[in-house]
Order: C-alpha cells, then sequence, then structure tokens
C-alpha cells in the first residue's frame, strides 16, 4: 500500500533486507530473539502495530531515508516492489542530482497515494483509532460485546518498577496492559470495587492517580493529560455507584445537540462526548438549581450589564431549553436565571462605529426586566438558537412569577376535566402558619421586622423574583436569615422547586386524587408517623395540619415509589409546611429528595451513612475557611 513519503534516519534498526537496489530496498519487521522482544516492547508503549513489511526510498549520500509503501501481506508488498522495478528504475538512472530523484520519487508516490486513498478528515480518524483500541480492549481483557469503552490513555503504571502500558476506561471497568521486555502486566478492577480516587503528585513523579480497592492500591503517572483522565474517572466511578444504588445499567443518551455552535456540526455519535455533555449539564443544573431533565444546549463568553452598580461582568451565559443563565467570571459575584417562559421579546442591538455594546442582545421579561449582554462573538448564532428554543416553549397556564404573585389563602382545588373524575373536592391548605399563631417573644419580633426591612431594600436595588440579581449580598442576607414573611419565595426560587410546580401545574391535585384510596405498607408508615411531627406545634394537634401533611406524603409516595417513604421525611414536611402552600410544599419535597440530597431519603439512606463517617471536626474546619 502507497502512502506519503515519511522521512527517517535509522533505515535499519529492528528491520532486516530482502531486497535491495540503488535507488529502493524492501524491508521485513524483525520478530525473534532480543530484537524481537524490543520491537514488541515498543509496539506495546507506542500502541502502535508497525508493519510488517515496507519499503524505503534510498537518498544518494545521505543518512536519510523515506518510507514509500507498506503492507502486513508478503504478496501486495511484492506488487508495490515490482512496479518501482518496472516503472521508476529506468527513469531514475538519467537523473544526474541526487535532490532530484527524491523530488522525483515523492512526487510520484504522492500521485499515486491521492489517485487510491481519499484524505480522510480529522473526526473519522479519531473515531477510527478508537474502534481500533475498542477491538483491542474487548480481545486484551475478554470483555463482553455490551461493555463500552470510553477513552484510553498512555500512562506508566508503578509496581516496584515503572511499567509503561495503555489504561483503558470503560463503563464498568478501569484496565491496564503493557508488554515490556517479554512480560505482560494486566489487571481488571471494577468501578464499583474502587473506594477511593486521588490526584496529586508522588516522590518522582507530579500528577499522578492512585486508585484504592479494599485490597489493593495502584498508582498511574506520566500521563499527557492527567487532569482530564482524573475527572473522567471520577465521573465513570461517581456514575457506578448511582447505578449500584439505583439498580439500573447505563443508558446511552443519543439526543445531544448536532449542532453547538456556527458551522460546527458533529457528525458522529461517541461515549466520551455523551459523558462530556452529562457532565456539563450535571454541573449546569447544580450550579443554577434546575430541573433534572435541562441539558445544557451552548455557551459563550459576553458580558451582562448590571444595573445596581453601572458595570459590565465579564461572565458565561448559557441555553438550555427551558432556562437562560449568567454566571459572573468571578464567582459568587452576580448569577441570574431566567426561565424561557418569563421572556417577552429577544432582539438585537445594532453596532456602530462608536458603540460601546458590540454584538449585544437585549432580553425583556414578563416582570418588565431588561437583561443586556454584550460582546458575543457568535451573536447572530444565538440569537437565531433563543429564537427557536422560545417558538418551541410549551403553553403554561402559570408563569413562575404569576405563582409566587398569587396570595396565599385557603382555595378549592380539585384536578382538572383532563384528569380522572374527583369523588371528593379537597381543600388544600396555605402556609400553616398563616392559620396557627404561634407566640413570640417581642424581641423576636423585632428581629424580624429588621430582617425584612434589609431584604425589602435588597430588593429595591438587585430586582424580585425569579429573574433577580443573585449577588454576593443576597447569599449573606440568607446567611443571617430569611424572614417568615419571605421563606416560602426564597425557598421555592433558589431550591428550583418552583420551575418544576410550573412546568406540572396540574400534577399535585391529579396524584392527590389518585392517591386519596390507597392503602398499603407505606401509607401504614405515613399514619404511624403522622402524629410525631413536630407534635408541640398548634398546626399538627389539629386535624387541618394533619390532613394537609398525610396528602402530601402520601402523594409524593405514590409519585416516586422508588423512594416512597421512609423515616425523616415527615419531619422535613411538616417544617415546609408552616412556611409554604401545600402544592409548594411538593414541589420543594420533590426538590429535597431528587436533586439537593439524592441519596439521603431513600431505603439505602447512601447520604446519611457517608455523612456520619466523615471527621466533624475536619468540616468544620472547612465551612469556617470558606
Amino acid at each position: 500500500m502507497w502512502i506519503r513519503p515519511q522521512e527517517i534516519l535509522l533505515a535499519n534498526a529492528l528491520w532486516s533486507v530482502e531486497q535491495a537496489n540503488p535507488y529502493f530496498v524492501l524491508q521485513k519487521r524483525k520478530g525473534k530473539g532480543l530484537a524481537g522482544l524490543l520491537v514488541g516492547t515498543l509496539d506495546s508503549v507506542l500502541d502502535s502495530k508497525a508493519p510488517l513489511y515496507r519499503i524505503l526510498h534510498r537518498v544518494t549520500d545521505a543518512d536519510t531515508s523515506y518510507i514509500v509503501a507498506i503492507s502486513n501481506c508478503k504478496r501486495e508488498i511484492t506488487s508495490d516492489w515490482q512496479w518501482l522495478e518496472i516503472n521508476l528504475i529506468n527513469t531514475l538512472s538519467t537523473f544526474e542530482d541526487a535532490t532530484e530523484v527524491t523530488n522525483f520519487v515523492k512526487c510520484k508516490v504522492e500521485s499515486l497515494v491521492a489517485q487510491n486513498i481519499p484524505e480522510k478528515p480529522k473526526e473519522d480518524v479519531d473515531s477510527s483509532d478508537l474502534q481500533d483500541a475498542n477491538v483491542k480492549f474487548h480481545k486484551l481483557f475478554s470483555m463482553p460485546p455490551e461493555e463500552k469503552l470510553v477513552n484510553y490513555y498512555s500512562c506508566s503504571y508503578w509496581k516496584g518498577v515503572p511499567r509503561q502500558g495503555w489504561m483503558y476506561l470503560s463503563v464498568n471497568h478501569i484496565c491496564f496492559y503493557s508488554f515490556l521486555m517479554g512480560k505482560e502486566a494486566k489487571f481488571i478492577v471494577r468501578w464499583t470495587d474502587v473506594t477511593k480516587l486521588e490526584w496529586g503528585n508522588n516522590r518522582l513523579f507530579p500528577d499522578s492517580i492512585r486508585v484504592k480497592t479494599r485490597k489493593e492500591k495502584f498508582e498511574f503517572s506520566l500521563f499527557i493529560s492527567s487532569e482530564e483522565t482524573f475527572q473522567l474517572m471520577e465521573q465513570l466511578a461517581n456514575m457506578a455507584m448511582n447505578q449500584l444504588m439505583s439498580e439500573e445499567g447505563f443508558q446511552e443518551d443519543r439526543t445531544l445537540p448536532t449542532k453547538t455552535r456556527k458551522k460546527a456540526t458533529v457528525k458522529n455519535y461517541s461515549l466520551k462526548r455523551d459523558l462530556d455533555a452529562r457532565a456539563r449539564s450535571e454541573a449546569y443544573r447544580c450550579n443554577f438549581n434546575l430541573p433534572l431533565n435541562e441539558k445544557l444546549d451552548g455557551e459563550a463568553k459576553c458580558t451582562m450589564w448590571t444595573p445596581y452598580n453601572k458595570q459590565h461582568v465579564w461572565g458565561t451565559i448559557y441555553i438550555s431549553s427551558g432556562f437562560i443563565c449568567f454566571a459572573s467570571r468571578v464567582r459568587c459575584l452576580v448569577t441570574i436565571v431566567i426561565p424561557m417562559c418569563e421572556i417577552n421579546i429577544v432582539e438585537k442591538i445594532e453596532n456602530s462605529s462608536n458603540s460601546v455594546l458590540p454584538d449585544a442582545i437585549l432580553l425583556s421579561t414578563r416582570g418588565k426586566s431588561n437583561f443586556l449582554f454584550a460582546q458575543l462573538t457568535e451573536r447572530d448564532f444565538m440569537l437565531e438558537r433563543i429564537s427557536d428554543l422560545l417558538f418551541k416553549q410549551p403553553e403554561f397556564s402559570r408563569s413562575p412569577s404569576q405563582i409566587l404573585a398569587i396570595p396565599k389563602s385557603p382555595s378549592m382545588t380539585t384536578p382538572d376535566a383532563d384528569s380522572l373524575t374527583p369523588t371528593v373536592q379537597v381543600s388544600f391548605q396555605p402556609a400553616l402558619s398563616t392559620l396557627f399563631a404561634h407566640q413570640s417573644s417581642t424581641k423576636h419580633a423585632e428581629k424580624e421586622t429588621e430582617k425584612l426591612r434589609l431584604w425589602e431594600h435588597h430588593f429595591s436595588e438587585y430586582g424580585r423574583g425569579v429573574c433577580m440579581y443573585r449577588t454576593h449580598d443576597l447569599h449573606q442576607l440568607i446567611l443571617d436569615g430569611i424572614p417568615n414573611a419571605l421563606r416560602s419565595e426564597i425557598w421555592m426560587i433558589y431550591s428550583g422547586a418552583i420551575h418544576e410546580m410550573t412546568t406540572n401545574p396540574k400534577l399535585y391535585s391529579t396524584l392527590v386524587e389518585k392517591s386519596s384510596n390507597m392503602e398499603n405498607f407505606m401509607t401504614d408508615e405515613i399514619e404511624r408517623d403522622l402524629h410525631r411531627s413536630l407534635p408541640e406545634h398548634p398546626a399538627f394537634q389539629s386535624e387541618i395540619g394533619i390532613d394537609a401533611l398525610r396528602r402530601v406524603l402520601t402523594a409524593y409516595a405514590f409519585k416516586n415509589p422508588n423512594i416512597g417513604y421512609c423515616q425523616g421525611i415527615n419531619i422535613v414536611t411538616s417544617v415546609l409546611l408552616l412556611y409554604l402552600s401545600e402544592e409548594e410544599t411538593f414541589w420543594l419535597l420533590t426538590a429535597i429528595c431528587e436533586r439537593l440530597l439524592p441519596d439521603y431519603y431513600n431505603n439505602k439512606v447512601v447520604g446519611v451513612q457517608v455523612d456520619q463517617d466523615l471527621p466533624v471536626p475536619s468540616c468544620h474546619q472547612r465551612v469556617y475557611a470558606f
């Protein structure tokens, strides 16, 4: 097979000569004795499988040569050799200058390559490399066909002596293979057996990665990108633990966006790309407390105008199907969350010669707030993408701002006609603290009044509601304490529960209706714990509070049977009912159990067990340092 001429210096190292003439030499790879061991070691370390045969063009009076053909088949390489002898030898003998000979050979061989082998795009080459590695991975470690290779990295494994080889990371395993001077070293470790992952420096090499199981310890170094490798290993280990707890298998996500920026289309599905997209989406949801079904669509560097201090703040704008978010480059300086359903208008600010806001767009919301983003390098594409997402937005009966503006008073609520026909009418309660007065001291009342004044002043400067500017000052106000009158609003906004409540306007009433006659072991446990939930508070000495608590707990157990009901949920729910309405309590409980503390309230209570094993003094030191 003809290849583009490649220059080499050591033409005879590890190769034996089969045929030769004044211009070319046909060589065969050595494979026996000490030279064979060295060849195998180099192939393993460099992850290169050199061909068995090759043809070199020898440059007269020079130490360099050029590879012009390679093959693993003797018949094919012999055919190429004969072609050279028939078609080129006589022509080359007419040249007097060695440079002219070399240039002619290179030109002729490149023309043969261009005729026979179309050039592959880089993406296809990378995909082909991963496919080859996947075949090798399954062959070396006898993996079943359903085991998926994510990526592989060159590294050195330390066990007495360093062994240079390749680390293979799959969905369920971490594997290593090395072939050094005739000795083979390989091992397989399941992610579920890993107890600790560490990334740091050892005595000899920086940026080493240590993997610990219950019985063994593995140490790796000499990575090209140790940070990328460690992040992927950490993600795969966490994913394996989550699958172990949920008893669910890995599911590929092929719904990733095919176009992430202008003139950049992703052609091929890749498991590594899938996991990278999952990690970015998970970080996006975690940073802004968004629903679990939100997937990051794109992001871009830009500036945002902050009217409270009249400055342009550098940061990143994030776009998903339901939200536009912004986070400043300086941590906790300012963030915003804008639901798509709150946006009225998005428009482009035209550039001018003396414009101080190049490549800017303006967002206007239902609450008459304006957000100005500038210096967007791909503004037109960003604007087009936002417009497409706005066009696809479903119609909601209430927006988050409308929900927060509803007065908290008792209301008769029944399921809509779209749901099951109701058999009874249910009175959903507002915050129970509005119905059952709890005596407080004068000093406490004065503190509440002062905190409420500080919050009202903050709202007047930074805005109020879902689209408020979330700054360090707001974080400090939360740490100092939220007034009772504002707890419902702030808890719903900051937890992100308001968004799930907006997108599922009929769900709670429907669940209450469906679960009203449900009787099983979970309802029996709920009934036993109802009167143990804040029994000293007047609200839960009344059937009004007990009935509200029963409805919320039963509706959630019906919604999420994987969690159902476990001890501790009743205490959390009873506290929430004091400050939130029934429906708000249901959605905030959902956010706590499924997003904010996903491993706390379930049958295995893994989160609680992990926290019990943490050294408390160390935690306190970290919190105080933060």
